[in-house]
């Protein structure tokens, strides 16, 4: 328990820390700091609408994050978030646009679509680290890379929005689309989608799987101890494969919350920064579901009020990027400072002399 507090405080001290960096920096551009973060968190939170926006922006954040919080709990880095939910987006997208079908059976196929596409973007940097120990960050970053071009010629030349205008896809409306009318109507028109839902059923059953089953229990295992999982009889390859599996599924989740709930078309040449974004989530978040589905929140409001942020006060809204990346530096740095400081607390303990008393002799004896 005290460890749980001591990571909670960790993370609390970054974000204090990335606020008061952000108001240094307001304050240099010759700004009010406070009336800045008043209205960066107001244009989050002032209308049910900026609300429902926040929330959808918090989606796809969620998704990422817990896609990178998931291999990081099975002690994998995966850095290849963003090619995943390129992929995911285009698979449901293809689906959506080529497969006509009612909205009650369009929307749970896309959805499937979209998670069968990231997850096998992810296995594929799984399998080449169980079976050629190919470090999975080199593998994902250039699995990044492979589903950026493949995303811009297939938009380019399959699913251009005209013969005219081949930087977008065609939009995806309607029965295709993740909106739905009662929800838009609640957040007041907002960007809202069902995705949020995804999103939150998805924390709940990483939870479960991670603290719950056996399998959950097996994959930590090998993050843990790799060599010490293998002489367990865990087996090593199928759970590395299986981890970056699943991650890339939740990341491809992401994709159809992203393309077809926020956006309604894919864009050429776009890296989805919502990928690295999961990153700096997961390390905020402390790696757990609960702190993901928290930290995605903290970072929606923050991205939807910016802009409002920017119109109210003339600050720059790249303040509210560089407050995130000052939170994430801070988060990292609290992170490895706390794991030095308790690795020499350990070697001082390892090292401290015991004490032997001698047995003395009893009454009698010489």
């Amino acid at each position: 328990m005290k460890k749980i507090d001591k990571r909670v405080i960790t993370s609390l001290m970054a974000v204090a820390a990335g606020l008061l960096a952000g108001a240094i920096l307001i304050l240099i551009s010759g700004h009010d700091p406070v009336a800045g973060y008043y209205n960066l968190f107001r244009g989050g939170l002032i209308t049910i609408q900026r609300i429902g926006n926040s929330l959808a922006l918090s989606t796809t954040l969620i998704l990422t994050g817990l896609s990178v919080a998931f291999a990081f709990r099975t002690g994998l880095f995966n850095i290849g978030a963003a090619g995943q939910m390129l992929i995911g987006g285009l698979s449901a997208t293809v689906f959506a646009l080529f497969v006509p079908a009612p909205r009650f059976v369009m929307i749970p196929c896309v959805i499937l679509a979209a998670l069968l596409g990231g997850a096998v973007w992810g296995a594929i940097p799984g399998f080449l680290k169980a079976l050629f120990n190919v470090n999975e960050v080199v593998g994902t970053i250039m699995m990044n890379w492979i589903a950026y071009w493949i995303v811009s010629v297939f938009v380019r030349t399959t699913i251009p929005e005209s013969e005219y205008v081949t930087t977008v896809s065609r939009p995806i409306t309607g029965d295709m689309s993740l909106r739905v009318g009662w929800l838009t109507n609640i957040f007041s028109g907002s960007f809202i989608n069902i995705g949020l839902f995804i999103a939150v059923i998805a924390a709940i059953v990483i939870h479960f799987l991670l603290n719950k089953t056996t399998l959950g229990f097996e994959l930590k295992s090998v993050g843990f101890n790799r060599h010490g999982a293998e002489y367990a009889g865990i087996p090593v390859n199928r759970s590395i494969v299986l981890a970056m599996t699943i991650a890339g599924g939740l990341a491809g989740l992401a994709g159809v919350t992203f393309y077809l709930g926020y956006q309604h078309n894919m864009q050429v040449n776009v890296l989805p920064p919502q990928g690295y974004d999961g990153i700096a989530i997961s390390l905020l978040g402390l790696g757990t579901p609960a702190g993901v589905v928290i930290s995605a929140i903290f970072f929606g409001i923050m991205q939807a009020g910016k802009n409002f942020m920017s119109a109210q006060t003339q600050i720059p809204p790249e303040i509210a990027d560089t407050i995130i990346a000052v939170i994430i530096y801070f988060a990292a740095t609290a992170i490895l400072m706390r794991r030095l400081i308790d690795y020499l607390g350990k070697r001082r303990r390892d090292k401290k002399p015991i004490d032997i008393v001698k047995d003395e002799p009893k009454g009698g004896e010489s």
